[in-house]
C-alpha cells in the first residue's frame, strides 16, 4: 500500500516537473544566443522599433500593436521577456484574446483604458478602468481585452511578457476567420447561418 502511494506521488511529481519544463521558454546554457551570421556588438542588444509608438493615436486603424518579441528582436532568444506597445484610437479596442505562453503586465502610458479578463474556473468577468500610470496583470492563457472608452482622445499602453514569444490567439479571428464549419459555429452559438456568415465575412476581409 505504502509503495503504491509512493509510486503515485512520484508520477504526480514527475508530471508536474514535465509540465513546468514545457510551460516556459527553454533555459539556455549560455549568456545569450546569437544567430549565425550576425555581428555581435551593442546593436545586437538594442531595439528601437517602439519609440514611435509610445504616444498618440495609431494611423489608419482604431488599434495598433507594435511588438518587440523574438521575431522582431532576436537578442530575446532564451531570455524569457518581450514587450508590446499598444495604441488605441478614440473608442479603439483590442478584442478578446489569449496569450498561451505568458502572463501579460500592462501599464497605461496615456489616456485611460477599460480592461477585463475572464477567469477559467467560474467564467467570471473582472473589469477595471485604468488611468495613466495604472497597471493590470492578465494571467497566462486567460481571455482578456482592452478598450479605450474615450470617444475623443487616444490611449497608449505598454505590455510586458514573461516569454520571448508569448503568442496571441484572437478569439474573433480564430472562431470566425479560421475556416471552422459555419454549421458548427451556428449550432455552437445557437444562432442562424446568416449571422455566422456575416461574422465570418467580417473576420476574413
Amino acid at each position: 500500500m505504502a509503495s503504491s502511494v509512493a509510486s503515485i506521488a512520484l508520477i504526480v511529481l514527475l508530471s508536474n516537473v514535465i509540465f513546468l519544463v514545457h510551460a516556459n521558454d527553454p533555459d539556455i546554457t549560455s549568456d545569450f544566443m546569437v544567430p549565425e551570421g550576425v555581428m555581435l556588438d551593442a546593436n545586437f542588444f538594442t531595439f528601437t522599433g517602439l519609440k514611435q509608438n509610445l504616444w498618440g493615436a495609431p494611423k489608419d486603424a482604431p488599434f495598433k500593436v507594435t511588438k518587440a518579441s523574438l521575431l522582431e528582436f532576436p537578442a530575446l532568444n532564451g531570455q524569457s521577456v518581450s514587450y508590446a506597445a499598444l495604441q488605441y484610437g478614440p473608442g479603439g479596442i483590442n478584442p478578446p484574446h489569449t496569450h498561451p505562453r505568458s502572463a501579460e503586465l500592462l501599464i497605461v502610458l496615456q489616456g485611460a483604458l477599460k480592461v477585463g479578463l475572464v477567469d477559467s474556473t467560474k467564467n467570471k468577468l473582472f473589469t477595471q478602468i485604468l488611468q495613466t500610470g495604472d497597471m493590470f496583470v492578465f494571467p497566462k492563457g486567460m481571455v482578456h481585452f482592452q478598450a479605450n472608452v474615450d470617444p475623443r482622445y487616444p490611449a497608449v499602453a505598454l505590455s510586458a511578457f514573461g516569454s520571448a514569444n508569448a503568442g496571441t490567439v484572437s478569439l474573433p479571428k480564430t472562431l470566425f476567420g479560421s475556416g471552422i464549419d459555419q454549421d458548427v459555429l451556428a449550432k455552437s452559438f445557437k444562432t442562424d447561418a446568416q449571422t455566422i456568415q456575416s461574422l465570418v465575412s467580417a473576420n476574413t476581409a
